[in-house]
């Protein structure tokens, strides 16, 4: 379903991971809703391709290549925004990373790189963009955890893990941001056709369909229109929330 009711005209939105799957996609969706865009990734090419695309709906984006784990890129990244006086409306915390592997066999590096980036990354963002947000009284900050982060998944710990920690740190600093009119949700998607599930088998599909009452496999269409509704004022009373976007699955 496409949605495009111009709900963001006049916000601007930053989004990490935004060179591909949710992100492009969110991207692509605020756009057509007149957001200006600030999209974050570590592919440049991937980046450059995406915002030359998205100048077509006469909006202003501006892509930074840099790995959001690099404490010092971020700080500089925000230096030169608030240098700029760019008021953030909205951040989409999307980027994230998934690696597999039994507890026995998960190694430290592992551990450290996932957490690395979908938990202190994401803390990092949230902290430098709502300092903005408070001088403006306004902001929604869109956390993406997972299904697998609120229900576990064999063989994934310590992705559940990460993503359960975000789902933690939404709930915890939208009590801390909610008088201050900044409000901090998060979305737990299903399985959703994105570059993270092209490896899997067509057995491991059929297995999972089964589990989802729609039917179907998600996609990243389907994610982007619920972040599209709490980047939105139609969302303005809405806070402290884990949306699953699942189809009804149940691991």
């Amino acid at each position: 379903m496409e949605l495009n009711f111009n709900l963001l005209s006049g916000k601007t939105a930053l989004i990490t991971g935004a060179s591909s799957g949710i992100g492009k996609e969110t991207a692509l969706t605020f756009a057509k809703n007149g957001a200006n865009l600030i999209l974050i990734s570590r592919n440049e090419v991937k980046l450059k391709e995406l915002s030359k695309d998205l100048e077509r709906f006469n909006i202003i984006v501006d892509y930074y290549p840099i790995d959001i784990t690099n404490t010092e890129l971020v700080k500089n990244l925000f230096t030169q925004i608030k240098k700029s006086k760019i008021i953030i409306d909205v951040v989409v915390n999307n980027a994230g990373i998934m690696e597999d592997a039994v507890l026995q066999m998960v190694r430290t590096e592992s551990i450290k790189r996932t957490f690395d980036t979908n938990v202190f990354a994401l803390i990092d963002i949230s902290k430098r963009a709502s300092r903005l947000m408070i001088r403006n009284k306004k902001g929604s900050i869109i956390n993406l955890s997972s299904i697998i982060g609120s229900n576990g998944s064999k063989g994934q710990s310590i992705y559940s893990a990460s993503k359960a920690a975000v789902i933690g740190f939404t709930k915890s600093l939208s009590k801390e941001l909610g008088p201050l009119n900044i409000r901090v949700n998060s979305i737990a998607p299903g399985f959703i056709l994105t570059g993270m599930t092209e490896g899997i088998t067509d057995c491991v599909i059929q297995e999972n369909l089964k589990s989802i009452s729609m039917g179907r496999l998600g996609t990243t269409k389907d994610v982007a229109n619920v972040i599209l509704f709490l980047a939105s004022d139609l969302s303005e009373y809405v806070t402290g929330q884990v949306i699953g976007v699942d189809g009804g699955m149940v691991i």
